[in-house]
């Protein structure tokens, strides 16, 4: 089975096996509150950078960093870039409680609702877990695609699914 046979595997176990339980869809509606020990802006190329225990909050999705980057676009949109050790990932879901990661690096995209953890990525939901390399989660369908990156790393290049029996 090549690589992208195990990913297409692995989007439809996530797909089908788990029900569907998306994030609060009030979150993309609300401010994003950022709080830092220090930050500084640059309005010249729309950016700033925060340091110290790091908390951005959107709604009930949150991240929380050593160092945050944010660039905001001429429409609004907001990339934030969080780098730790680790950085920690975690949001509300309509139904079926809450959705938690983790990982060295963690990007999220305001307009798309993507989050983006690398470097040691876990995500997990209720009692369904992910483990990979890189972890791609959609906040608004809760689809999450899991890579296992290069060989070298401890993990063999592997993921690691778990995926908990359905309640009745």
């Amino acid at each position: 089975m090549t690589r992208n046979d195990k990913r297409l595997a692995i989007l439809l176990a996530a797909a089908l096996l788990s029900p569907a339980a998306l994030a609060l869809t009030s979150d993309r509606n609300q401010p994003i509150q950022i709080e830092a020990d220090q930050g500084s802006l640059d309005q010249g190329n729309r950016s700033t950078e925060f340091s110290g225990n790091v908390v951005i909050q959107q709604g009930t999705m949150y991240i929380r960093a050593a160092k945050v980057r944010v660039v905001k676009a001429e429409d609004g949109a907001q990339t934030m870039t969080a780098s730790g050790s680790p950085v920690h990932f975690g949001q509300q879901l309509d139904r079926q409680g809450t959705v938690k990661g983790q990982a060295a690096r963690v990007e999220y995209q305001s307009a798309t609702g993507i989050v983006k953890l690398s470097g040691g990525a876990k995500l997990e939901r209720g009692g369904d877990r992910a483990s990979g390399d890189t972890i791609t989660y959609n906040t608004r369908t809760e689809v999450y695609t899991v890579l296992g990156g290069s060989r070298s790393n401890a993990n063999k290049g592997r993921v690691s699914i778990t995926i908990q029996p359905q309640q009745k």
